[in-house]
């Protein structure tokens, strides 16, 4: 199998140098200083069991993934609108895409079934232009856990997790699906094959809907937040409204809020990603993490109030900060 990583910062980094390290065929496509650092050096992971480099296949021409079994797309949500079209004409016949970034991805409501069947959300597919340019055919879901960071160019810390869940949006079992598996599963990963993906990406954006803005406002980390009394009603009631909006799609969240805050908790002293992207002056996943869940509101008739203002003070803290 040979796997192409689309994006391959600090998450697409660290699956693939796993995946590398352990003998898969590799190709990461990046840009910029990370990329000629890869280029030059290989690409550097920092874990709790040590340091280690991979020497792997990187680029930034598309056209490396026309012969890939499957791409791991793990750009941020925002930046894959612009480049749809581009992705959609160097796919390979038969090459999957495994859709594996935060938030409500594009592909949620295709092979959906029921009354929101096709529809986009315009927070994360703009004019639904990513849906129309990839087959909903080649995707396959996919949870990412782990919590990384790019120290510097070349070079990824891995916090915690080694899971990314994979799953069909029909909910099937297919050969496609358990081949990725393996290869994943090789690399010393988890990587379970759900037949419900989407109810675990709604376990997960519980927490990120409401810790990655907040942690944006606060420059708090997880730790902070989750055991903070002076936000703890904040985060309750945001994530109740999270919980509501999944409730009225026929999703029951796996854990209970309580749950969810105390696995926070348990991360520590790690920075979110919309707060990584702050620091570093870059754009952050307001809209795909935040922003999608109250435009789901606003078109189920569902309250999120606590939500809607996280998201709207972290989008003008993102106008004021790029002046």
């Amino acid at each position: 199998m040979k796997i192409a990583v689309l994006g391959a910062g600090a998450i697409g980094g660290f699956l693939g140098a796993r995946l590398a390290r352990a003998g898969v065929d590799v190709v990461l496509i990046a840009r910029g200083p990370h990329l000629n650092a890869m280029k030059d050096s290989g690409l550097r992971v920092i874990e709790a069991g040590g340091d280690w480099t991979v020497h792997v296949e990187a680029t930034d021409d598309f056209a490396a993934m026309r012969d890939a079994d499957a791409v791991f797309v793990t750009l941020k949500a925002h930046s894959l609108a612009p480049v749809a079209e581009r992705m959609a004409a160097n796919l390979g016949d038969e090459t999957a895409v495994v859709g594996a970034q935060n938030g409500i991805p594009w592909w949620y409501f295709q092979r959906h079934g029921g009354d929101l069947e096709g529809i986009h959300l315009e927070t994360v597919d703009p004019g639904g232009a990513i849906a129309r340019a990839i087959d909903p055919r080649r995707v396959i879901g996919c949870i990412v856990y782990p919590a990384t960071s790019l120290v510097s160019p070349g070079v990824v810390r891995h916090t915690e997790g080694e899971r990314f869940s994979l799953g069909e949006l029909d909910g099937s079992q297919s050969p496609r699906c358990v081949d990725l598996s393996h290869a994943l599963v090789s690399a010393g990963l988890k990587a379970p094959v759900q037949p419900q993906i989407r109810s675990e990406l709604w376990l997960k954006l519980l927490g990120n809907a409401v810790f990655n803005p907040l942690s944006a406002l606060t420059r708090a980390t997880l730790g902070d937040m989750a055991q903070s009394p002076l936000v703890a009603e904040v985060v309750r009631a945001a994530m109740q409204e999270v919980d509501a909006v999944a409730r009225s799609l026929g999703i029951e969240i796996s854990v209970s809020i309580d749950q969810r805050i105390k696995g926070a908790a348990r991360v520590g002293d790690h920075k979110t990603s919309m707060l990584q992207d702050l620091e570093a002056g870059r754009p952050m996943e307001i809209d795909a993490l935040t922003g999608s869940v109250v435009e789901l509101g606003d078109r189920l008739g569902i309250p999120v109030p606590h939500l809607r203002t996280l998201y709207s003070s972290v989008k003008l803290l993102q106008s004021t900060s790029i002046r």
